[in-house]
Protein backbone atom coordinates (compact mmCIF):
# COMPACT_ATOMS: atom_id res chain seq x y z
CA UNK A 1 0.00 0.00 0.00
CA UNK A 2 1.54 3.34 -0.98
CA UNK A 3 1.81 6.82 1.30
CA UNK A 4 -1.54 8.11 -0.77
CA UNK A 5 -3.79 5.37 0.24
CA UNK A 6 -2.76 5.04 3.68
CA UNK A 7 -2.30 8.99 4.18
CA UNK A 8 -6.29 9.13 2.44
CA UNK A 9 -7.81 6.30 5.07
CA UNK A 10 -5.81 8.23 8.13
CA UNK A 11 -8.06 11.52 7.30
CA UNK A 12 -11.19 9.32 6.97
CA UNK A 13 -10.95 8.14 10.15
CA UNK A 14 -10.25 11.99 11.16
CA UNK A 15 -13.19 13.19 9.86
CA UNK A 16 -15.36 9.97 11.97
CA UNK A 17 -13.90 11.29 14.95
CA UNK A 18 -15.00 14.82 14.00
CA UNK A 19 -12.11 16.57 12.84
CA UNK A 20 -12.38 18.52 9.57
CA UNK A 21 -9.47 16.92 7.73
CA UNK A 22 -11.20 17.61 4.20
CA UNK A 23 -9.00 16.90 0.85
CA UNK A 24 -7.40 20.74 1.29
CA UNK A 25 -5.81 19.72 4.39
CA UNK A 26 -5.00 16.34 3.34
CA UNK A 27 -2.97 17.53 0.30
CA UNK A 28 -0.73 19.25 2.36
CA UNK A 29 -0.19 17.06 5.43
CA UNK A 30 1.05 14.54 1.58
CA UNK A 31 3.29 17.55 0.70
CA UNK A 32 4.22 17.51 4.01
CA UNK A 33 5.52 13.87 4.15
CA UNK A 34 6.70 14.50 0.82
CA UNK A 35 9.12 17.51 1.83
CA UNK A 36 10.35 15.65 5.18
CA UNK A 37 10.57 12.21 2.78
CA UNK A 38 10.65 8.62 4.28
CA UNK A 39 12.02 8.66 8.29
CA UNK A 40 10.73 8.77 11.83
CA UNK A 41 7.35 8.23 12.82
CA UNK A 42 7.38 11.52 15.17
CA UNK A 43 7.73 13.41 11.94
CA UNK A 44 4.65 12.02 10.54
CA UNK A 45 2.90 12.43 13.81
CA UNK A 46 4.06 16.36 13.97
CA UNK A 47 3.94 17.10 9.69
CA UNK A 48 -0.20 15.55 10.36
CA UNK A 49 -0.77 17.59 13.32
CA UNK A 50 0.12 21.01 11.92
CA UNK A 51 -1.54 20.25 8.82
CA UNK A 52 -5.07 18.26 9.57
CA UNK A 53 -6.23 20.24 12.49
CA UNK A 54 -7.48 23.30 12.69
CA UNK A 55 -8.62 24.20 16.40
CA UNK A 56 -7.14 23.51 19.79
CA UNK A 57 -10.54 20.52 20.34
CA UNK A 58 -8.86 18.86 17.39
CA UNK A 59 -6.20 17.89 19.36
CA UNK A 60 -7.26 15.27 21.77
CA UNK A 61 -9.04 13.44 18.81
CA UNK A 62 -6.24 13.54 16.82
CA UNK A 63 -3.93 12.19 19.47
CA UNK A 64 -6.34 9.59 19.99
CA UNK A 65 -6.83 8.44 16.23
CA UNK A 66 -3.24 8.76 15.42
CA UNK A 67 -2.56 6.36 18.12
CA UNK A 68 -4.96 3.47 17.10
CA UNK A 69 -4.37 3.97 13.60
CA UNK A 70 -0.77 3.27 13.53
CA UNK A 71 -0.69 -0.21 15.36
CA UNK A 72 -1.50 1.40 18.75
CA UNK A 73 1.51 2.70 19.66
CA UNK A 74 0.63 6.01 21.54
CA UNK A 75 1.29 9.31 19.59
CA UNK A 76 4.79 10.64 20.48
CA UNK A 77 5.18 13.74 22.65
CA UNK A 78 7.04 16.94 22.85
CA UNK A 79 10.42 16.60 24.52
CA UNK A 80 11.76 19.66 26.94
CA UNK A 81 15.20 18.20 26.51
CA UNK A 82 17.04 16.53 23.35
CA UNK A 83 16.91 12.54 23.61
CA UNK A 84 20.64 11.60 23.19
CA UNK A 85 19.54 8.46 21.68
CA UNK A 86 17.97 8.73 17.92
CA UNK A 87 13.91 8.18 18.05
CA UNK A 88 12.30 4.96 16.50
CA UNK A 89 12.09 4.53 13.05
CA UNK A 90 9.08 3.52 11.57
CA UNK A 91 8.62 -0.41 10.98
CA UNK A 92 8.19 -1.46 7.44
CA UNK A 93 5.50 -4.14 6.80
CA UNK A 94 6.63 -6.86 5.11
CA UNK A 95 4.48 -8.00 1.35
CA UNK A 96 4.09 -11.42 0.17
CA UNK A 97 6.82 -13.40 0.00
CA UNK A 98 9.36 -11.22 1.58
CA UNK A 99 10.76 -11.80 4.75
CA UNK A 100 10.75 -9.38 7.79
CA UNK A 101 13.24 -6.94 7.70
CA UNK A 102 14.64 -7.02 4.19
CA UNK A 103 13.30 -3.74 3.12
CA UNK A 104 15.34 -0.78 4.74
CA UNK A 105 13.33 1.33 6.75
CA UNK A 106 15.01 4.27 5.81
CA UNK A 107 12.57 3.56 2.55
CA UNK A 108 9.63 2.90 4.14
CA UNK A 109 7.17 5.56 3.61
CA UNK A 110 5.92 6.62 7.54
CA UNK A 111 2.08 6.42 6.72
CA UNK A 112 2.20 3.24 4.72
CA UNK A 113 4.61 1.39 6.72
CA UNK A 114 1.93 1.45 9.73
CA UNK A 115 -1.26 1.98 8.04
CA UNK A 116 -1.33 -0.73 5.83
CA UNK A 117 -3.05 -3.47 7.97
CA UNK A 118 -4.84 -0.42 9.86
CA UNK A 119 -6.66 0.33 6.15
CA UNK A 120 -7.13 -3.20 5.29
CA UNK A 121 -8.73 -3.65 8.77
CA UNK A 122 -11.25 -0.61 7.96
CA UNK A 123 -12.87 -2.88 5.34
CA UNK A 124 -12.80 -6.20 6.99
CA UNK A 125 -16.49 -7.62 7.78
CA UNK A 126 -16.68 -6.92 11.65
CA UNK A 127 -18.15 -11.04 12.08
CA UNK A 128 -14.88 -12.54 11.05
CA UNK A 129 -12.12 -10.80 13.12
CA UNK A 130 -9.75 -12.34 14.94
CA UNK A 131 -8.78 -11.00 18.73
CA UNK A 132 -6.12 -9.06 17.78
CA UNK A 133 -8.34 -7.57 14.91
CA UNK A 134 -10.87 -6.89 17.49
CA UNK A 135 -8.69 -5.43 19.80
CA UNK A 136 -7.09 -2.89 17.28
CA UNK A 137 -11.09 -2.14 15.72
CA UNK A 138 -11.92 -1.37 19.44
CA UNK A 139 -9.34 1.11 19.28
CA UNK A 140 -9.98 2.92 16.44
CA UNK A 141 -14.12 2.78 17.56
CA UNK A 142 -13.01 4.76 20.62
CA UNK A 143 -12.10 7.54 18.38
CA UNK A 144 -15.38 8.02 16.87
CA UNK A 145 -17.56 11.15 17.05
CA UNK A 146 -21.72 11.15 15.88
CA UNK A 147 -22.17 14.72 15.69
CA UNK A 148 -26.43 14.62 14.13
CA UNK A 149 -26.88 17.14 11.30
CA UNK A 150 -26.30 20.91 12.21
CA UNK A 151 -29.46 22.95 12.87
CA UNK A 152 -30.17 26.74 13.69
CA UNK A 153 -30.80 27.22 17.18
CA UNK A 154 -33.84 29.63 18.30
CA UNK A 155 -30.85 30.70 20.57
CA UNK A 156 -28.70 34.28 19.48
CA UNK A 157 -24.58 34.40 19.66
CA UNK A 158 -22.49 37.30 18.79
CA UNK A 159 -21.23 37.75 15.19
CA UNK A 160 -19.65 40.07 12.78
CA UNK A 161 -22.86 39.88 10.49
CA UNK A 162 -27.06 39.50 10.95
CA UNK A 163 -28.97 41.33 13.05
CA UNK A 164 -27.97 44.72 15.61
CA UNK A 165 -27.60 43.49 18.78
CA UNK A 166 -29.34 46.15 20.73
CA UNK A 167 -28.12 45.04 24.59
CA UNK A 168 -24.07 44.49 23.43
CA UNK A 169 -24.48 48.06 21.29
CA UNK A 170 -25.72 49.77 24.33
CA UNK A 171 -23.39 48.45 26.42
CA UNK A 172 -20.58 49.62 24.09
CA UNK A 173 -21.82 53.34 23.96
CA UNK A 174 -22.04 53.08 28.41
CA UNK A 175 -18.58 51.92 27.99
CA UNK A 176 -17.43 54.74 25.77
CA UNK A 177 -19.16 57.44 27.60
CA UNK A 178 -22.09 57.93 25.17
CA UNK A 179 -19.48 58.79 22.41
CA UNK A 180 -20.31 56.62 18.70
CA UNK A 181 -19.60 53.30 18.77
CA UNK A 182 -19.29 50.29 16.44
CA UNK A 183 -22.54 48.43 15.66
CA UNK A 184 -22.69 45.13 17.48
CA UNK A 185 -24.62 42.16 15.64
CA UNK A 186 -25.75 38.77 16.33
CA UNK A 187 -27.22 35.67 14.64
CA UNK A 188 -28.54 32.29 15.44
CA UNK A 189 -26.35 29.32 17.20
CA UNK A 190 -25.69 26.86 14.91
CA UNK A 191 -26.19 23.36 17.30
CA UNK A 192 -26.29 19.51 16.25
CA UNK A 193 -29.14 17.50 15.95
CA UNK A 194 -29.95 14.92 18.60
CA UNK A 195 -28.80 11.53 17.59
CA UNK A 196 -30.70 8.26 18.43
CA UNK A 197 -29.09 4.85 18.14
CA UNK A 198 -31.30 1.81 18.14
CA UNK A 199 -29.58 -1.12 18.04
CA UNK A 200 -30.75 -4.84 17.26
CA UNK A 201 -29.02 -7.18 19.99
CA UNK A 202 -31.41 -10.43 18.63
CA UNK A 203 -29.01 -13.75 18.28
CA UNK A 204 -29.03 -13.12 14.23
CA UNK A 205 -27.01 -9.27 15.40
CA UNK A 206 -24.61 -11.53 17.60
CA UNK A 207 -21.84 -11.19 15.73
CA UNK A 208 -21.72 -7.75 15.26
CA UNK A 209 -23.28 -6.42 18.48
CA UNK A 210 -20.09 -6.11 20.62
CA UNK A 211 -18.70 -3.38 18.27
CA UNK A 212 -21.90 -2.18 17.46
CA UNK A 213 -22.42 -1.00 20.89
CA UNK A 214 -18.65 0.40 21.27
CA UNK A 215 -19.52 2.67 18.28
CA UNK A 216 -22.47 3.56 20.21
CA UNK A 217 -20.50 4.50 23.04
CA UNK A 218 -17.96 6.50 21.00
CA UNK A 219 -21.20 8.51 20.13
CA UNK A 220 -22.07 9.04 23.33
CA UNK A 221 -18.55 10.66 24.40
CA UNK A 222 -17.33 12.17 20.85
CA UNK A 223 -19.28 15.36 21.27
CA UNK A 224 -19.27 17.36 24.85
CA UNK A 225 -22.22 19.56 23.68
CA UNK A 226 -25.23 18.75 25.81
CA UNK A 227 -27.51 19.70 23.00
CA UNK A 228 -26.02 17.03 21.20
CA UNK A 229 -26.51 13.80 23.84
CA UNK A 230 -27.22 10.49 22.18
CA UNK A 231 -29.84 8.59 22.99
CA UNK A 232 -29.41 4.86 23.27
CA UNK A 233 -31.99 1.78 22.92
CA UNK A 234 -31.40 -1.91 22.32
CA UNK A 235 -33.66 -3.73 20.57
CA UNK A 236 -35.33 -7.66 20.49
CA UNK A 237 -37.88 -9.20 22.17
CA UNK A 238 -38.36 -5.88 24.54
CA UNK A 239 -36.99 -2.60 24.29
CA UNK A 240 -34.52 -1.11 27.06
CA UNK A 241 -32.69 2.27 27.29
CA UNK A 242 -29.25 1.98 27.83
CA UNK A 243 -28.49 5.77 27.75
CA UNK A 244 -27.51 5.63 31.29
CA UNK A 245 -25.08 2.26 31.39
CA UNK A 246 -23.35 4.48 28.10
CA UNK A 247 -22.66 7.15 30.78
CA UNK A 248 -19.62 5.33 32.03
CA UNK A 249 -16.07 6.64 30.32
CA UNK A 250 -14.88 3.56 30.27
CA UNK A 251 -15.96 1.32 27.25
CA UNK A 252 -15.62 -2.20 29.14
CA UNK A 253 -17.41 -1.06 31.91
CA UNK A 254 -20.02 0.45 29.75
CA UNK A 255 -20.69 -2.65 27.74
CA UNK A 256 -20.49 -4.82 30.71
CA UNK A 257 -23.23 -2.67 32.46
CA UNK A 258 -25.67 -3.37 29.49
CA UNK A 259 -24.99 -6.48 29.43
CA UNK A 260 -26.52 -6.74 33.16
CA UNK A 261 -29.05 -4.35 32.09
CA UNK A 262 -30.52 -6.00 28.70
CA UNK A 263 -32.09 -9.14 29.34
CA UNK A 264 -33.37 -10.35 25.84
CA UNK A 265 -29.55 -10.82 24.60
CA UNK A 266 -29.60 -12.63 21.52
CA UNK A 267 -32.95 -13.98 21.55
CA UNK A 268 -35.90 -13.28 19.12
CA UNK A 269 -36.49 -9.88 17.08
CA UNK A 270 -40.01 -8.24 17.71
CA UNK A 271 -39.21 -4.68 15.77
CA UNK A 272 -42.52 -3.90 15.55
CA UNK A 273 -43.55 -3.77 18.88
CA UNK A 274 -40.32 -2.69 20.61
CA UNK A 275 -40.36 0.36 18.18
CA UNK A 276 -44.06 0.95 19.02
CA UNK A 277 -42.78 1.12 23.29
CA UNK A 278 -40.20 3.14 21.76
CA UNK A 279 -42.45 5.72 20.30
CA UNK A 280 -45.25 5.56 22.74
CA UNK A 281 -42.88 6.05 25.53
CA UNK A 282 -40.18 8.56 24.41
CA UNK A 283 -40.55 9.24 20.60
CA UNK A 284 -43.34 11.24 20.90
CA UNK A 285 -42.74 13.09 24.47
CA UNK A 286 -39.57 14.91 22.27
CA UNK A 287 -36.69 12.33 21.79
CA UNK A 288 -37.44 11.63 18.72
CA UNK A 289 -39.02 15.27 17.38
CA UNK A 290 -36.34 16.52 15.28
CA UNK A 291 -33.95 14.12 15.68
CA UNK A 292 -31.55 11.67 13.31
CA UNK A 293 -32.93 8.31 14.33
CA UNK A 294 -30.49 5.45 13.33
CA UNK A 295 -31.80 1.85 13.43
CA UNK A 296 -29.13 -0.62 13.38
CA UNK A 297 -30.56 -4.17 12.46
CA UNK A 298 -30.57 -6.70 10.08
CA UNK A 299 -34.29 -6.77 9.51
CA UNK A 300 -35.66 -9.70 10.63
CA UNK A 301 -38.80 -9.78 12.49
CA UNK A 302 -40.56 -12.48 14.07
CA UNK A 303 -43.55 -9.75 14.50
CA UNK A 304 -46.32 -8.46 12.16
CA UNK A 305 -44.45 -6.90 9.08
CA UNK A 306 -47.61 -4.14 9.01
CA UNK A 307 -47.53 -3.29 12.41
CA UNK A 308 -43.81 -2.54 11.80
CA UNK A 309 -44.71 -0.44 8.35
CA UNK A 310 -47.00 1.40 10.57
CA UNK A 311 -44.55 1.89 13.58
CA UNK A 312 -42.14 3.16 10.98
CA UNK A 313 -44.28 5.58 9.55
CA UNK A 314 -45.08 7.36 12.43
CA UNK A 315 -41.16 7.48 13.64
CA UNK A 316 -40.89 9.01 9.73
CA UNK A 317 -42.80 11.40 11.02
CA UNK A 318 -41.69 12.40 14.20
CA UNK A 319 -37.81 12.53 13.17
CA UNK A 320 -35.44 15.10 10.82
CA UNK A 321 -34.38 11.62 9.40
CA UNK A 322 -34.30 8.31 9.67
CA UNK A 323 -31.07 6.40 9.01
CA UNK A 324 -30.87 2.12 8.43
CA UNK A 325 -27.70 0.51 8.78
CA UNK A 326 -27.80 -3.16 7.75
CA UNK A 327 -24.83 -5.22 7.75
CA UNK A 328 -26.04 -7.50 5.37
CA UNK A 329 -26.54 -5.27 2.84
CA UNK A 330 -22.64 -5.49 2.01
CA UNK A 331 -22.66 -9.51 1.02
CA UNK A 332 -23.10 -9.97 -2.97
CA UNK A 333 -26.63 -9.98 -4.21
CA UNK A 334 -28.46 -8.65 -1.02
CA UNK A 335 -31.77 -7.51 -1.75
CA UNK A 336 -34.21 -6.36 0.92
CA UNK A 337 -36.85 -9.15 1.15
CA UNK A 338 -37.16 -10.21 4.62
CA UNK A 339 -40.27 -9.07 5.85
CA UNK A 340 -39.41 -6.89 8.20
CA UNK A 341 -36.35 -4.93 6.02
CA UNK A 342 -39.14 -4.03 3.06
CA UNK A 343 -42.15 -3.40 5.23
CA UNK A 344 -39.60 -0.52 7.49
CA UNK A 345 -37.22 0.33 3.66
CA UNK A 346 -40.45 3.02 2.00
CA UNK A 347 -39.96 5.21 5.60
CA UNK A 348 -36.18 5.01 5.55
CA UNK A 349 -33.85 8.40 3.96
CA UNK A 350 -30.85 6.49 4.10
CA UNK A 351 -29.84 2.76 3.77
CA UNK A 352 -26.47 2.27 4.23
CA UNK A 353 -24.42 -1.02 5.58
CA UNK A 354 -22.96 -1.57 9.03
CA UNK A 355 -20.46 -4.45 8.16
CA UNK A 356 -17.12 -2.84 8.46
CA UNK A 357 -15.49 0.09 10.41
CA UNK A 358 -15.41 1.81 6.83
CA UNK A 359 -19.30 1.52 7.10
CA UNK A 360 -19.14 3.18 10.17
CA UNK A 361 -17.37 5.89 8.87
CA UNK A 362 -19.81 6.37 6.28
CA UNK A 363 -22.72 6.44 8.66
CA UNK A 364 -21.06 8.79 10.91
CA UNK A 365 -21.18 11.02 7.17
CA UNK A 366 -25.25 10.33 6.53
CA UNK A 367 -25.57 11.23 10.27
CA UNK A 368 -23.87 14.70 9.82
CA UNK A 369 -26.01 15.25 6.76
CA UNK A 370 -23.87 13.94 4.13
CA UNK A 371 -25.30 11.51 1.20
CA UNK A 372 -25.44 7.76 1.86
CA UNK A 373 -23.10 5.80 -1.34
CA UNK A 374 -25.50 3.78 -3.79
Amino acid sequence: MDATSAVVGFARALRAAGVDAGPDRTQNFLAALDLLGPGRRTDAYWAGRLTLCGSQDDLDRYDRVFAAYFDGAPPPRHRTRPAPRPLPRLRPVARTGERPGTQDPEQAPPAAALASATEVLRHRDLAGLTAAERAQLRRLLAAFALAGEPRRSARRRPARRGSVDPRRTVRELLRRGGEPARLRYRARAVKPRRVVLLLDVSGSMAPYADALLRFAHAAAHGNRARAARTETFTLGTRLTRITREMSHRDPDTALAAVGAAVPDWSGGTRLGETLRTFLDRWGQRGTARGAVVVLLSDGWERGDPALLAAQMRRLHRLAHRVVWANPRKARPGYAPLAAGMAAALPCVDAFVAGHSLAALEQLAGVVRGGAADA
